[in-house]
């Protein structure tokens, strides 16, 4: 059919345009704020790219969203204002009659929505979650950087090296700081290096240098010359890989410890994701309707606070489920059987004039009609 292709074709258009939008504002988001943690000592320099990669995928199932909801609203808009749904109502179509295509074009980013909610979603927050906890395992070592104060892992030292060596195995003119028994300690150095003693330890073997320590705002402070001293290297106790966020965690294994209400609250998320996006691609439709004497925004200012609303109400439901105020069976679905009713009610308000289905008028009938009530 006609409509159907065009509508369509305008659709797809709309949406590549409206992805391509939203992806990059999400990407340079993203960027600012990794690298940030990245320049803040937070997040290893480099996963960076890794990070923002991972952020994408956790987050792609709620820019499809957006995308699906906002390209409808913009095409059929757009048909509102140019007067080409007066066409198509004129040659005897319904607003019901939009349901088949829309959800034809939507079927696709409904599939792509589902399978990050379940699979994609738990596996980007895993893989964060496993470098996250990587980067806190790190060592001493490991942060220093020349010409930056970088803190050690256990938040008790401070290291600061102007210089490295090219093969990484000297540095030269260090400050370290540090506190012990509620004294602080500074020390400086001329140069240092590496060594590993014969119990598996690591140390930074610092070379003519100065120790001072005392308690600050006292006088008695102790200052020490050295031609070699040793600062044990941190080395943090391993973290228990098992011991992952509940937006990490698997769907399958939400499923068989359903008993844990803090995973029933997550499933109700992930699969209030993809009934979301089927519950905006039906809601667009009929809330796409202008009238010419209104405002031309007014609809799109509705749609964000309905989206809004949505989100935050799906949020509430989980959080419900989570502290076992709401049962599983109940959160899952009462918010989008709501939704569902509203839907069907502003269907019926757009047709009531026209009925829920399409048909063609009968000339011959209108005009009877017309003439019995002169």
């Amino acid at each position: 059919m006609i409509f159907q292709r065009s509508l369509q074709r305008e659709l797809n258009y709309t949406a590549g345009a409206v992805f391509m939008v939203l992806i990059t504002v999400m990407l340079t988001t993203m960027m600012i704020r990794i690298l940030g943690f990245a320049a803040s000592g937070k997040a290893d320099p480099r996963d960076v790219l890794v990070l923002i990669g991972l952020a994408v995928v956790g987050y792609l199932a709620v820019i499809l969203i957006v995308t699906l909801f906002v390209s409808i609203l913009f095409v059929l808009t757009r048909w509102y204002r140019d007067s080409e749904m007066v066409v198509w109502f004129a040659s005897g179509l319904s607003i019901t009659d939009f349901i088949k295509p829309v959800l034809r074009f939507a079927a696709p980013y409904l599939a792509v929505i589902t399978f990050c909610a379940l699979v994609a979603w738990p596996w980007a927050n895993l893989q964060i979650s496993a470098l996250e906890a990587r980067f806190a395992q790190r060592d001493d070592v490991s942060m220093i950087a020349p010409g930056q104060f970088r803190e050690s892992a256990a938040n008790h030292r401070v290291f600061f090296v102007e210089t490295v060596s090219p093969d990484a195995t000297k540095v030269h003119n260090v400050f370290v700081s540090g506190t012990e028994n509620g004294k602080v300690n500074v020390v400086v150095s001329k140069e240092g290096h590496i060594e590993t003693a014969k119990d598996g330890n690591r140390y930074i073997v610092l070379e003519n240098g100065r120790r001072y320590d005392g308690v600050p705002g006292q006088p008695d402070y102790r200052v020490m010359e050295f031609e070699r001293y040793g600062v044990k290297i941190d080395n943090p106790a391993p973290t228990d890989v098992d011991n992952t966020p509940t937006k990490g965690v698997p769907t399958a294994r939400l499923f068989r410890e359903i008993a844990n209400p803090i995973f029933r609250g997550e499933i109700v998320w992930r699969i209030g994701l993809p009934l979301l996006a089927l519950s905006l691609v039906l809601l667009a439709v009929p809330l796409a309707y202008q009238n010419p004497r209104h405002g031309r925004t007014i609809n799109l200012v509705m749609a964000v606070l309905i989206y809004l609303g949505y989100t935050n109400l799906l949020s509430l439901s989980q959080a419900y489920v989570a502290q076992e105020r709401l049962p599983l069976a109940i959160g899952v679905w009462l918010l989008h059987a709501v939704a569902l009713v509203i839907i069907v009610l502003l269907y019926v308000r757009r047709v009531r004039f026209r009925g829920l289905f399409s048909r063609r008028r009968n000339p011959g009938k209108s005009e009877l009609n017309a003439g019995g009530t002169r």
